[in-house]
């Protein structure tokens, strides 16, 4: 089941949202932006002395031109088409909000800290974020078994 599937808060109001969320937290340098072209949007903001940039996919339009009706595939009105767009939208934004208001109680609390919630989206001095310099390299790596494989024991 998908988070917030039937919510009908806005888009804009979820972005109010998050910016007053950052702002609460202590980030600074907050700023969000969104490109429907390429599916997807981000919120960039400083806080501990790092700056992140936080990527959120977004569905393209396209990806709506057909449904499901009466078992079958259909294609889909442009009424329709947007419709579910923005829906798809504003339960990605409310998400987004779930997950940072998650990491950034964490860090205020003391559990976590700036690098461990966000290493993935810190950003580096080329304008690049780890994640994007780290993502073609973990691919390749050998995995690590999580439990030792033969002949231990457990105790």
């Amino acid at each position: 089941m998908t988070y917030a599937k039937k919510t009908s808060v806005s888009v804009a109001r979820s972005k109010a949202e998050v910016d007053q969320l950052l702002r609460r937290y202590g980030a600074s340098d907050r700023m969000s932006a969104e490109s429907e072209t390429q599916g997807l949007a981000f919120v960039a903001f400083a806080l501990g002395g790092r700056n992140v940039k936080v990527v959120l996919p977004l569905p393209k339009v396209e990806e709506f031109s057909t449904r499901q009706f009466r078992g079958r595939v259909v294609e889909a009105s442009e009424e329709w088409q947007a419709k579910s767009w923005e829906q798809a939208c504003r339960e990605r934004w409310r998400a987004l909000i779930l997950v940072l208001k998650a990491k950034l109680e964490l860090i205020e609390i003391g559990a976590s800290t700036v690098d461990r919630e966000f290493l993935y989206d810190l950003m580096l001095p080329n304008g690049r974020t780890v994640g994007d310099e780290l993502a073609g390299q973990l691919d390749g790596m050998q995995q690590v078994p999580l439990l030792p494989v033969g002949g231990a024991s457990s105790g």
